[in-house]
């Protein structure tokens, strides 16, 4: 039960602060472990593409074992020493792992330059929540980038991890987080990254498969409490959401399509190269700052329909176990 409490604290802490520039990051810890195994790899595996898929699976391994244990012993000592003092690095570790209230501040600041008619500024503000090549995107494109990261996050960023906690507890978000941050670093499919980041990809598609198809149907609920447009979100859901490179990515990106009444997807460049996507979603609506506002609320109400539900089957699970 302390666990379950240390993950809603930890939420809670999450809204109320969400990340400061400057404080020590563990996810800033693991992207370094990672820069520094893929270095390692590549000086000794060269091009050849049979030494970097065997590297990269070296990788995985190493990432996944010290995300997991190093938290899993922190926890187990300190519990050892007083169940109080495991609670609380339980609770700051759940904080750190969430992103809700830094994803929502971001992406505002996209939000916040559109409405100062400040397209230059807000190209550059989604450039830092975004993979893909923003500086020749109109305002229209901009704020679609932004409602998909927001859909797309709302997933891999905090149900995701969410349910993992309420599973294992911080030390299996923490292998979700380095599985998840792997991906993100080395899970390209472009030259580069085709053979070091394959499993990394592939782990990723594993891990949020069932997170991914979770926060759809939370946020679906969410959306009705809203007011969005709940039956549309149902009708693309079902419809585009494999419209997408990913498995995944387009589970919730076409609940926020249909709410939201905005085509996302479509074709852009990723490091200057042109990348074909499908569209998800119909295009009834004229994308327009606002929607960055209507996403933020869809993903804070996801958010916390996930909490509560996540903590009743927790709770009903504790009291049937005895």
């Amino acid at each position: 039960m302390m666990s379950l409490g240390a993950i809603v604290c930890g939420f809670l802490l999450d809204l109320a602060i969400g990340d400061p520039h400057g404080w020590p990051h563990p996810i800033i810890l693991i992207g370094n472990l990672i820069s520094t195994l893929e270095k390692k790899v590549r000086a000794v595996s060269g091009t050849d593409p049979g030494k970097l898929l065997r590297g990269g699976f070296v990788l995985v391994l190493i990432v996944c074992i010290l995300s997991f244990f190093i938290p899993f012993l922190i926890l187990y000592g300190a519990g050892m020493i007083d169940p109080w003092l495991r609670f609380i690095l339980e609770t700051i570790m759940c904080y750190q792992i969430f992103c809700t209230r830094s994803l929502r501040d971001e992406s505002m600041k996209v939000y916040d330059a559109l409405e100062a008619h400040d397209l230059p500024l807000g190209r550059k503000m989604l450039s830092w929540i975004v993979g893909r090549d923003t500086a020749e995107l109109s305002e229209e494109e901009v704020v679609k980038g932004a409602v998909e990261t927001i859909a797309e996050n709302t997933a891999d960023g905090i149900l995701a991890p969410m349910l993992y906690m309420f599973i294992g507890g911080a030390p299996l978000a923490f292998l979700y987080k380095g599985i998840n941050t792997m991906d993100s670093m080395i899970g390209y499919r472009d030259e580069k990254f085709l053979y070091i980041g394959r499993y990394a990809a592939k782990l990723d598609d594993i891990a949020n498969f069932i997170p991914a198809r979770v926060c759809a149907f939370c946020m679906m609920a969410a959306s009705f409490f809203i007011g969005l447009d709940t039956k549309s979100a149902w009708k693309i859901f079902w419809r585009d959401r494999y419209h997408h490179l990913s498995p995944n990515s387009a589970q919730t990106e076409s609940v926020a399509a249909g709410a939201l009444h905005l085509m996302l997807g479509g074709d852009h460049y990723y490091f200057g190269k042109l990348v074909h996507k499908e569209t998800i979603g119909d295009d009834i609506q004229k994308a327009a700052p606002v929607h960055i506002k209507q996403m933020n609320l869809l993903m804070y109400f996801t958010s916390i329909t996930g909490l509560l539900m996540f903590s009743l089957f927790r709770t009903t699970y504790l009291l049937i176990a005895g």
